[in-house]
């Protein structure tokens, strides 16, 4: 909202602390899962065939699939490790973000792909070779391991946590194609082969919901989860020489990265020098919000009825 003033010339914008995605790490991590995903898939997809095993199959499909999410993950850190440019002034950090999300939309037809087959599976039973089944899961365990602790090194970044997301199904799958191999093996109960199947994709779900969920807030621009609107809001409305908080906007740039923009109503002018100061100085040591744009104004009642987040007044202001 616009109060009165013909510009932005009294905004005042803080970027100090404002850190652009971490070069060169995430990226060697996403590398290295991606190499060892991508190996172990068509040695798993072959034994799948061969043995007949769905949960051999489903784990390999996952594998494929996240060699391709892995790939994407690479393409998408390097794109956010671009600096800010005349078209992208915020830079390109909500790359690895939407990277993120179309992971999780595919996660999402993955699951229901394999539970689809586990029940037609259970309705017509098929061999299965259990004991190449849990040869083949042993060792995609132990890559899907090494991909896991490579990339749990690198929990701040949402685009790696949705790669490791990937990994981790991968992993339960061959925790269940193990399972389901030694089971077959020594019973010869097929059946288990597409339960463990259907167990491991509703686990892969609830996960999956969760990072479909975080992405798409931060693409809607939602406030962080881990920030309360409202305290921020009377954190500033508290600060010496302020009246009150009005169009107060929290959002999230990146993975990691906050923004937050307002209006803010002073008595005197004069004062608004020290008040940007301990402003910038409160948001950024209590909540790590360091790109800040404050628009200083003089208290005014919304001309034309203009609709505006709700004013949060201090209680100086509320004696005026």
């Amino acid at each position: 909202m616009h109060d009165g003033h013909d510009g932005h010339d009294h905004a005042a914008h803080d970027h100090a602390g404002h850190a652009h995605a971490q070069p060169g790490t995430p990226v060697r991590a996403l590398a290295i899962a991606f190499l060892v995903t991508a190996a172990f898939a068509v040695v798993e997809a072959a034994g799948g065939y061969f043995t007949g095993s769905l949960a051999l199959l489903s784990d390999a499909g996952h594998m494929i699939t996240d060699a391709a999410a892995l790939a994407v993950a690479m393409f998408a850190q390097k794109v956010a490790q671009r600096p800010p440019s005349p078209r992208a002034s915020y830079g390109y950090a909500r790359a690895e973000v939407l990277a993120a999300f179309v992971n999780a939309l595919v996660m999402l037809l993955i699951v229901a792909a394999i539970v689809f087959e586990a029940v037609q599976r259970l309705a017509h039973p098929s061999p299965v070779a259990g004991v190449m089944v849990l040869v083949i899961a042993s060792v995609g365990l132990m890559v899907n391991l090494i991909a896991a602790w490579v990339l749990s090194r690198q929990q701040g970044s949402l685009n790696a946590r949705a790669a490791l997301l990937h990994v981790m199904g991968d992993l339960m799958g061959s925790v269940a194609a193990i399972v389901a191999g030694g089971v077959i093996a020594t019973t010869g109960w097929l059946p288990i082969d597409p339960i463990l199947s259907i167990v491991i994709s509703l686990l892969i779900l609830r996960s999956t919901w969760r990072l479909l969920r975080q992405s798409s807030a931060v693409l809607m621009e939602g406030v962080p989860p881990h920030l309360d609107y409202a305290e921020i809001g009377n954190a500033l409305s508290r600060l010496p020489g302020v009246a009150n908080v009005h169009d107060l906007h929290v959002w999230q740039m990146g993975s990691e990265d906050v923004a937050l923009s307002a209006h803010v109503a002073i008595g005197e002018g004069v004062e608004w020098p020290r008040t940007l100061g301990a402003a910038q100085r409160m948001l950024r040591e209590r909540y790590a919000i360091t790109h800040v744009t404050l628009q200083p104004d003089w208290p005014l009642v919304a001309p034309g009825g203009k609709r505006v987040i709700p004013v949060v007044m201090s209680d100086e202001g509320k004696d005026r």
